[in-house]
């Protein structure tokens, strides 16, 4: 659905298509399209990172092969259709549709060479593509490792992080994504960055920033032995990655990502659960011995087949095979659906998604608008036709004077201090990045029962500190930032005076903890 500022630019583009030449006109046209998508979400990391598990999970069904092969050297986009279909995109712009196989997966052969390939497009009948569009990456190349070049024509910097062969066409179908999750295994290391800031460089710009960009700590099952718990092992990790990429994402949730596929697309069936039924039955001394490795659950004599042993590995590893057990040896009733849901729950999942609708859906109206105001400016700036940009660049000047539309500046200088292009005080960088994402007083002056008096007057006092620190604050940089900021405050101080009072907090569940947020 689009949003109120993204539907304002959108009926721009319709004011000045036939003001621009046939070039001009195609782009701005296909600007104005875009802004009526849902948005699109790129999922980057190395190869074997776990990123189309990870896509699976998010869609709910188990579509996107996992095994490397043809389709992880090209980029899949992933979006809602009234009938399942896939597409191979060539180069050229031709198109040729396959059936999904028999186990509703891509094929795993595309009947094309992969180097003839632009991408494949996949429409699915499932609701949570809706309102999101799921791109899933080739995996990215060590810094070391030779790229292509061809990208750099086509994104304008350069190349982009991915593996030998991977073409221009699929870079820069990831460059149009407007927001990324990033997916790591175990610890970053220092060409993991190198390749994350190419990537970031190669994305739409809204994109790049810590506003837009998401970190998952893949397979968490894997940082520890057996089925014991990762967990005390896995979120320091994760924070610690989150402070090494602070200028890169704006968060790093840990994840176990298998887990969270078999639950989020029901691949759990009633006889799997009967079969864990049966196991969690035994003996304690038996069963920890059967748990004791993945080579002792398949091989020791137990009253569950051993082919029944090896599908519950792969669909939940011994981690959560173990899980699964403990659960219903606490509690033998316990019915398929709610074991599917612990699973859910132990998974990580939950948080996941609550991040992402933090990060992404909540303001994805602005973050669709940042995204068609700036691919204006970049057309204004490449034209060659004087009065193209003209057009253009006051089109563009028109819309920054509605007070509405402050939010897309202060989108822009939110991303510039949280990337450290312009160096801030944390306690600023913080306070702009509400202002910035949320259009709820009580949020971003963190007042949360505070009445619109109150209200008013902590954002006029906001907006002094921000002209006072603009003053005295640092360089022309930090000055430039902080009449944004001072601007922004001020307007939230008139509309906290002409809205008298804003709707109530609404508590959100997620992760088996409340947390209170109103949603932008």
């Amino acid at each position: 659905m689009t949003g109120p500022l993204s539907h304002r630019i959108a009926e721009l583009c319709d004011e000045i298509v036939t003001q621009v030449g046939p070039h001009g006109a195609d782009q701005v046209r296909h600007i104005g399209e875009r802004l009526g998508e849902p948005l699109r979400v790129a999922i980057a990391g190395r190869l074997k990172a776990g990123k189309s598990t990870l896509v699976n999970a998010l869609i709910g069904r188990r579509v996107a092969p996992t095994a490397v092969g043809e389709c992880t050297r090209v980029v899949t986009r992933f979006r809602y259709g009234t009938a399942d279909r896939v597409d191979v995109v060539g180069r050229d712009g031709s198109r040729r549709s396959l059936p999904l196989d028999d186990d509703g997966m891509i094929p795993g052969r595309l009947g094309v060479p992969a180097s003839s390939v632009a991408y494949v497009d996949v429409a699915l009948t499932t609701d949570r593509l809706r309102d999101l569009t799921v791109v899933d990456t080739p995996g990215l190349a060590s810094a070391d490792q030779q790229v292509s070049e061809r990208a750099h024509p086509v994104v304008g910097v350069a190349a982009a992080p991915f593996d030998d062969g991977i073409d221009a066409d699929s870079t820069s179908e990831i460059a149009a994504a407007e927001a990324v999750v990033y997916v790591f295994t175990q610890a970053v290391r220092a060409d993991d960055a190198n390749a994350l800031a190419a990537f970031r460089a190669s994305t739409a710009r809204l994109a790049s920033s810590p506003i837009n960009a998401v970190g998952v700590l893949g397979k968490i099952d894997t940082l520890v032995a057996g089925p014991d718990d990762p967990w005390p092992v896995a979120v320091p990790l994760a924070a610690g990655q989150a402070r090494l990429l602070q200028r890169t994402v704006g968060d790093v949730v840990p994840l176990a990502a298998l887990i969270a596929e078999t639950g989020e697309a029901g691949r759990l069936t009633t006889t799997d659960v009967t079969a864990l039924r049966t196991l969690a039955a035994l003996p304690g001394a038996q069963l920890r011995l059967l748990l004791a490795s993945a080579d002792l659950f398949r091989t020791r004599a137990a009253p569950v087949e051993q082919a029944r042993r090896e599908r519950l590995l792969r669909l939940l590893d011994l981690y959560g095979v173990g899980f699964a057990l403990a659960q219903l040896a606490a509690d033998p009733r316990l019915s398929t659906g709610d074991l599917i849901r612990r699973l859910v729950q132990a998974s990580g999942m939950p948080r996941l998604r609550h991040t992402l609708d933090q990060a992404v859906r909540w303001r994805s109206d602005a973050i669709k608008a940042g995204w068609a105001l700036a691919a204006l400016e970049r057309l204004a700036g490449r034209s060659r036709d004087r009065r193209d940009r003209a057009v253009l660049r006051d089109a563009v000047e028109r819309l920054l004077r509605d007070p509405a539309y402050h939010r897309l500046r202060l989108l822009d200088v939110a991303h510039r201090v949280t990337t450290g292009a312009v160096p801030m005080p944390d306690e600023q960088v913080q306070e702009l990045t509400r202002l910035a994402v949320s259009d709820d007083p009580r949020w971003i002056l963190r007042m949360p029962g505070a009445a619109a008096p109150q209200l008013r007057e902590a954002a006029v006092q906001a907006a002094h500190r921000w002209r006072a620190y603009a003053h005295a604050g640092g360089g022309p940089a930090q000055s430039r930032a902080a009449q944004v900021a001072h601007r922004g405050f001020h307007l939230l101080a008139q509309q906290t005076q002409a809205d008298g009072s804003q709707p109530p907090t609404v508590a959100r569940h997620t992760g088996g903890e409340t947390t209170e947020r109103v949603q932008p």
